[in-house]
């Protein structure tokens, strides 16, 4: 591919990911900027290309971008990943309570759950055992596969929730938005909004967190995995997502990082 000067910037997360925080980002950075931002709908792949000369900002919330998007030559994208661990911790507390709003297949009834809904189903469950594995075996498990799934290409720029987590300077953040082709008084306009936008930035204070982002978010800490997942949840889980682990570059075998657990059960 021989890339010409951006246009098009994709911003590209996967459930549980951190897909709220770079929405708020990113929808701000637009506006900030005067160009569209527009939603690349993840079952069509529908999006709207603002005529050529103009940019905007395309955001896929399940990293769909169709293929003759991902090509253009005037293309970057901004492709997002969390610690599959922690994405199954936080999808369970989540999907616990989570209204229809953004989130309409867990309050759809599922013959295969005899009539109730995900969440219903969910919150039945008598242990947290068994409301983790039944998240695991669900919509975590797509939510792996997507990310497995991503292929890198020329034109994209990888990055890691945890590694934004901790990005109190900005400095990861700021190089992101450079290898998007995004012009300097522009990105430091981003590293602003991203530092007013983040848990440990503009909303710090839990006052100033609007009522979406309190009901998305359960805990923005990293590596939770290692205190709060139960061992006789991580052992099904490294014998049947470990490989993806190793994928994703968060362990380098499937199965030895269980002697990190800390957690008692």
């Amino acid at each position: 591919m021989i890339l010409t000067a951006p246009r098009l910037y994709c911003v590209g997360t996967h459930h549980k990911t951190g897909t709220l925080w770079m929405r708020a980002v990113f929808r701000r950075l637009a506006a900030a900027l005067g160009v569209a931002s527009h939603v690349v709908y993840p079952a069509t792949g529908v999006c709207k290309v603002t005529r050529d000369g103009e940019r905007s900002i395309l955001l896929s919330w399940s990293s769909r971008f169709p293929d003759w998007l991902r090509a253009r030559p005037d293309a970057r994208i901004l492709h997002l990943i969390r610690d599959p661990r922690d994405v199954l911790l936080s999808g369970a507390a989540y999907h616990a309570h989570a209204g229809p709003k953004g989130e309409q297949f867990l309050h759809e009834p599922r013959e295969d759950l005899d009539g109730k809904t995900y969440q219903q189903h969910l919150n039945a469950l008598p242990t947290q055992r068994d409301k983790l594995l039944f998240e695991m075996r669900g919509k975590h498990a797509r939510t792996v596969a997507e990310m497995t799934a991503w292929q890198p290409a020329p034109n994209t720029v990888e990055a890691r929730y945890e590694v934004l987590m901790s990005d109190e300077t900005g400095t990861a953040f700021r190089e992101h938005l450079r290898d998007l082709g995004l012009p300097e008084p522009e990105v430091e306009t981003g590293v602003e909004i991203f530092w007013a936008k983040s848990l440990w930035g503009g909303l710090a204070d839990e006052a100033a967190r609007h009522n979406r982002i309190a009901a998305h978010v359960s805990s923005g800490k990293v590596a939770r995995w290692r205190t709060e997942l139960p061992r006789d949840v991580a052992e099904p889980y490294a014998d049947e997502f470990g490989p993806a682990l190793v994928a994703l570059g968060y362990e380098d075998h499937p199965t030895r990082w269980l002697s990190e657990l800390r957690h008692a059960a």
